[in-house]
């Protein structure tokens, strides 16, 4: 691996763990990742699809994910959709109907397609309801997030040269001025 890439790798690794650290999801909740690999390495959305960076972004953040005990979901381009990869296990346990796709780099996604190739048991689904997700070149990964999403900064702005913001879901807040909120949950 580069020098660069390993750059990339761990950059991809800060951020996951940082995001993860600050949204708290439970063990088993669903972490949605966008990625363009085109924005990783410097050229815009759609143009540069990087089967080699992806693999090396989604490495790192598949490491965090595993170390939180969270399901990744990898959000494939628009192509398929916005449709998403992740393991059966997870489709199954929350009910999520699956779709019959394999993403290719060019009809998918790069980071996508190497998520297919690493989970155990891929499969795809058209939505989530993520507690927590992180989009990497603007990949507009709000559509899979739950009520109400949270913007979260980080130290880790970057992954290669593309922009990242992160988000993590709280409870809707219910019963107007006398309400009394749960300070935990928010």
């Amino acid at each position: 691996m580069t020098e660069d890439m390993t750059i990339i790798a761990e950059e991809a690794y800060s951020a996951a763990r940082e995001i993860l650290e600050k949204a708290k999801p439970e063990a088993g909740e669903l972490f949605v990742v966008g990625c363009s690999t085109s924005e990783v390495g410097g050229a815009s959305i759609g143009t540069y699809s990087s089967p080699e960076l992806a693999e090396v972004v989604f490495g790192g953040i598949y490491q965090a994910t595993q170390e939180a005990g969270v399901y990744l979901a990898a959000q494939c381009c628009e192509h398929l959709n916005r449709a998403l990869i992740l393991e059966k296990e997870a489709a199954v346990k929350y009910g999520y109907p699956m779709v019959n796709v394999v993403p290719q780099p060019k009809a998918g996604g790069s980071f996508a397609t190497a998520a297919y190739k690493a989970f155990e048991h891929p499969v795809a689904v058209e939505h989530i309801q993520a507690a927590a997700g992180m989009d990497i070149g603007d990949t507009l990964i709000g559509m899979h997030l739950r009520d109400v999403a949270v913007p979260v900064r980080l130290r880790t702005g970057q992954i290669g040269d593309a922009h990242v913001v992160c988000a993590r879901t709280r409870p809707k807040f219910i019963g107007g001025g006398r309400a009394v909120y749960d300070e935990e949950l928010m």
